[in-house]
């Protein structure tokens, strides 16, 4: 099948790429590795990292040149680390399937239409946010989806056993992703592919814009009554916010957060407001299954399917319990599109010591995205709260800008800077500033001034990632609950 072909032999609606077998298959595999102990969970992994760099080394022409020969007179150690601007530049030399290329991933990635189809009739396709500076194409096939849901399916704690008791296949649930919904994003992508592969769910399955006005968003909720909302720290803390204030008045019996920083403040905060237990999980567009919370809140990796080795600013690796200034990643599951040694850009700790919930998967702890949650006055000087991933989303979906910063500077003054220099920089900064105009009307403010600023390239934080919103100086009035520390996650959007 030629590319052209298989590019339009799915349609809106086609049902996504899924193995029945190899799900049932793999589920089973991480039910017993759940409670295995660690030497089961070193053999699996050491099993399923020879055979991805046998096969990485066999398909991707990428790797055998960065490599020089055969990694398995190698030690993992001594693998020279990638970086995502530099697997983009070589996509097609990277990717193990030949009939995969970038120029038709991009054709597919603009068609809003095509959010979960089947690319070539078998790969599952999202965009990263470009939270690190640069945007990224993740392609997976039915192996590596079957084990992104085993490990969410399994290893998500269950804060409610009577309820599961009584209602063992959640048909009472109703559920409701507060995000970004118009891209192929993870988070779209993985909720589209849900609808299509059971009906039964779809109805009770809801995707509600962050990007509407927060009344529009209370009342779509309100409507819903979502008995489970997935969302990021940050738009919890303002659901949180239009919960006390009674605006919101749904109950749900679980927040499950991820994307962003979740830190203990911001925890308490939501679940008090909500009365209901919040589950964090980490996870990134490049494996959306890294970690999951155990019943004690403690994040656990999923040490037999990938692989994170905290590093210094020299690759060096950093002791137990200690982040480094960045993280490498190794997904065992994608043999398609091999990210080994991959720098992540998150800063992960990694514990030697056990839990005691009893799990041998390892303790981490994570320093992710740390944008923080801008406030201003509205035109009736009712306050207006514009959260960071539905600013970085408007910059980079309307106005094609990923090397940015948003600095909020005043109680009605933002700048906004890019790395961009010359007459390109200036086309940009003027779609953004338009971009961003609109978006603070919809949102029911008309008294915000936009500086734009380039020649000013953003410099990564302390977690590694480039913080590219910031609520700073008197403006930063509001609510301060949403700024970001602790553990938490990169975002998958």
């Amino acid at each position: 099948m030629t590319v052209g072909a298989a590019e339009s032999s799915a349609g809106e609606g086609a049902s996504p790429a899924y193995d029945w077998l190899r799900a049932w298959t793999v589920s089973a595999d991480v039910t017993m590795a759940t409670g295995a102990g660690a030497p089961a969970l070193e053999a699996r992994r050491q099993t399923r990292l020879d055979e991805l760099l046998r096969a990485t080394y066999a398909q991707s022409a990428y790797y055998r040149r960065l490599w020089g020969r055969d990694p398995a007179g190698l030690r993992f150690e001594d693998l020279p680390a990638v970086r995502k601007r530099d697997l983009m530049a070589a996509f097609d030399d990277w990717v193990a399937d030949p009939e995969v290329d970038l120029a038709s991933l991009r054709r597919f990635t603009a068609d809003p239409t095509r959010i979960a189809d089947p690319y070539l009739g078998r790969y599952v396709v999202w965009e990263s946010s470009g939270s690190s500076g640069e945007p990224g194409i993740f392609i997976q096939d039915a192996s590596a989806m079957a084990v992104y849901d085993a490990l969410e399916a399994v290893r998500r704690p269950v804060m409610q056993p009577l309820q599961r008791f009584l209602d063992p296949w959640a048909l009472g649930e109703r559920y409701a992703f507060v995000g970004a919904v118009g891209g192929h994003f993870a988070s779209t992508v993985s909720i589209e592919r849900i609808r299509r592969l059971n009906p039964a769910l779809a109805p009770r399955l809801a995707s509600i814009s962050f990007l509407q006005p927060t009344v529009s968003l209370v009342a779509e909720l309100n409507r819903v009554a979502p008995t489970i909302i997935a969302t990021y720290p940050s738009a919890a803390v303002l659901l949180a916010e239009e919960r006390r204030a009674g605006r919101l008045r749904i109950v749900p019996r679980e927040v499950w957060t991820g994307g962003e920083n979740l830190s203990p403040p911001m925890r308490r905060f939501v679940r008090e407001a909500f009365d209901c237990p919040v589950i964090d999980s980490y996870g990134a567009s490049e494996f959306l299954a890294l970690a999951s919370e155990c019943a004690l809140g403690h994040l656990h990796l999923n040490s037999d399917w990938a692989i994170l080795e905290p590093v210094d600013a020299r690759g060096r690796p950093m002791p137990a319990g200690k982040a480094g200034t960045t993280t490498l990643l190794t997904n065992l599951a994608n043999r398609v599109q091999p990210l080994i040694r991959y720098d992540l850009g998150d800063r992960v700790a990694v514990h030697a010591r056990g839990c005691p919930c009893g799990s041998a998967l390892p303790v981490i702890d994570v320093q992710g995205r740390c944008d923080q949650t801008l406030h201003f006055r509205g035109v009736d000087d009712r306050p207006v709260s514009l959260l960071p991933l539905a600013l970085s989303t408007i910059l980079e979906d309307e106005a094609g800008l990923f090397d940015f910063r948003l600095v909020q500077q005043g109680p009605a003054d933002l700048l906004l800077t890019t790395g961009l220099r010359g007459t390109s920089a200036g086309r940009a900064l003027r779609r953004a500033r338009l971009a961003l105009t609109t978006f603070l009307l919809a949102q029911g403010t008309d008294r915000v001034r936009i500086r734009c600023r380039s020649g000013e390239p953003c410099l990564p934080g302390r977690s590694g990632k480039i913080q590219r919103v910031i609520a700073s100086g008197p403006a930063a009035g509001g609510s301060s609950r949403s700024s970001s520390a602790g553990s938490g996650s990169t975002s998958s959007r």
